[in-house]
C-alpha cells in the first residue's frame, strides 16, 4: 500500500522548494515533485542546522545521508598528509552526500558550513521506507539527485566533488 507515514508535525518545506526554484547553480536541483509529493517526503525528512565552520560530516566516515540544501553554504574539501584541497561550494537549491547515499561508500570529502545553513536529512533508512511506501515519489528524488551527480561529473572541477 502507499499510505503516508503518520506524522504528528506537518514541517514546512516552502523554504526548501523554493531553494530549489531559486536555484542558479550549474549543479542545482531541479524540482522533482509537485506540493503534494513534497507534503508525504516531509515524513521521511528532518531539517538541521549548522553554524558557520561546522561540520557536517568527515572525509572518510561511513554513514550514508543524503542533505538537501535550503540555505546557507557548504564548502566541499579532500585532505590528504600534505594540504586541504576545496573541491566545492554548495549552495542552496543544491544536495551533499549523494556520493556515499547511492554508493555505499566512505565519504569522499569533508563538508562544512561556510555560512550558517538550514540543511534537511534523508537517510538511507528513510529512503527504503519511502522507496516502499511512495515508490513514484522516490524514484523522482532518486532522479533528481542523479541528474545532480551527472552535472558534477560532466564538469572536470567539480567531477571529485560528489560526497
Amino acid at each position: 500500500m502507499n499510505a503516508p507515514m503518520p506524522s504528528t508535525i506537518k514541517l514546512d518545506l516552502s523554504g526548501l522548494i523554493n531553494a530549489i526554484i531559486q536555484a542558479t547553480a550549474e549543479d542545482s536541483l531541479s524540482n522533482p515533485l509537485n506540493t503534494a509529493d513534497w507534503n508525504l517526503l516531509s515524513a521521511y525528512i528532518q531539517p538541521m542546522t549548522l553554524a558557520a565552520g561546522q561540520t557536517l560530516f568527515m572525509q572518510g566516515a561511513s554513514e550514508r545521508t543524503l542533505y538537501f540544501v535550503e540555505s546557507g553554504s557548504l564548502s566541499v574539501h579532500y585532505e590528504d598528509e600534505k594540504e586541504r584541497l576545496r573541491l566545492a561550494i554548495v549552495t542552496a537549491g543544491s544536495v551533499v552526500g549523494e556520493g556515499a547515499f547511492f554508493s555505499h561508500r566512505p565519504r569522499s570529502a569533508t563538508v562544512q558550513a561556510t555560512a550558517p545553513c538550514k540543511l534537511w536529512s534523508l537517510t538511507a533508512m528513510r529512503f527504503t521506507e519511502l522507496s516502499n511506501r511512495q515508490p513514484a515519489i522516490a524514484l523522482h528524488l532518486a532522479m533528481a539527485v542523479g541528474a545532480v551527480i551527472a552535472k558534477r561529473m560532466g564538469n572536470r572541477r567539480r567531477r571529485i566533488a560528489t560526497t
